[in-house]
């Protein structure tokens, strides 16, 4: 028998009786929101001189933002991929709102590839084959890759491994696996911490709202940034088990003791019902809300570049 995982909670994914009912019968029934497969967003081009050099140690940590859960970082050198889902389409159909932040061919040179879980939005084969970088993920995801194609190091929760100075930790998520119909948690999910000599971030993968974030905060204080989802979370009844809306995307923040807020997972790819440009609305109307200080929160532009460090 195949192992199967579990969220730190004990906690599975809905049964197949609930997928059926949000992917057909609420459909059928027109009990699903509706909104446009297209929205405006902000993109830059990117500084392409400055991206092909990484900060050097001591410099922080450089943070680009492709689209969706996309994310080149940069530390000590080093650049590394986060979640790479580069192509026009995901599986052929879902086609990309806007333009990746960077093309294959403006990438620099990527050291290792960051792969949080096996969904298609986030594990995107085709640009993980064609970055061509060794692979770092959860437990079990070496399957997917041809023997001697690529490197994959694969990590339990909390565990760790290096990428030349750099540190790449592998901590928990609230969320799932499925490649397939008989495969589901036969893989693990997470996020990540990553760690140089003078910036620590955490990129959260595909995630719920969990405890999880307090401990994740514990165990590395003082993230310098956190890379957040915002998007993918309507209907709430359905989506509220591996997703965060915005509002829940604050309170991770303030849980996880992060310097700053970074927007990621929304805009890109239409796969949830709620409209695409909405889920920073919603953020702006709960940073307000809460009264907290405008300097840490970052909607950044597909494409734009932030520096943090301690």
């Amino acid at each position: 028998m195949p192992v199967r995982f579990k969220n730190l909670d004990g906690s599975v994914p809905h049964p197949l009786g609930n997928v059926f009912k949000w992917a057909v019968r609420d459909k059928l029934a027109g009990r699903r929101r509706k909104s446009p497969d297209t929205a405006p967003m902000r993109r830059v081009e990117p500084d392409l001189a400055a991206l092909a050099t990484p900060p050097a140690p001591g410099e922080g940590a450089r943070l680009t933002w492709l689209g969706h859960a996309s994310w080149l970082v940069q530390l000590d050198g080093v650049s590394l991929l986060i979640d790479p889902a580069l192509r026009d389409t995901l599986t052929g159909f879902i086609r990309r709102n806007v333009a990746p932040g960077l093309s294959f061919e403006q990438l620099p040179s990527i050291a290792a590839t960051l792969v949080s879980h096996n969904h298609y939005d986030h594990l995107d084969m085709p640009s993980v084959r064609r970055v061509g970088s060794p692979v770092i993920s959860g437990v079990g995801m070496a399957r997917y890759f041809r023997p001697g194609a690529l490197a994959v190091t694969e990590l339990d929760w909390w565990g760790s491994t290096k990428v030349g100075p750099v540190t790449v930790h592998f901590v928990p998520a609230q969320h799932w696996s499925r490649r397939s119909l008989n495969d589901a948690n036969e893989t693990l999910w997470g996020g990540f911490v990553v760690e140089g000599s003078s910036a620590r971030v955490y990129h959260s993968g595909d995630t719920a709202w969990f405890e999880g974030f307090r401990e994740i905060g514990q165990r590395f204080p003082e993230l310098d940034a956190a890379m957040l989802p915002i998007g993918a979370y309507d209907p709430e009844w359905f989506m509220s088990k591996q997703h965060m809306n915005p509002e829940e995307a604050v309170r991770a923040y303030e849980a996880l003791g992060a310097r700053r807020f970074l927007a990621m997972h929304w805009g890109t790819f239409k796969l949830t019902d709620e409209p695409l440009d909405e889920p920073p609305q919603r953020l702006d109307a709960e940073w307000s809300r809460r009264k907290l200080p405008r300097e840490p929160l970052h909607v950044l532009a597909v494409g734009e570049s932030l520096t943090v460090r301690r």
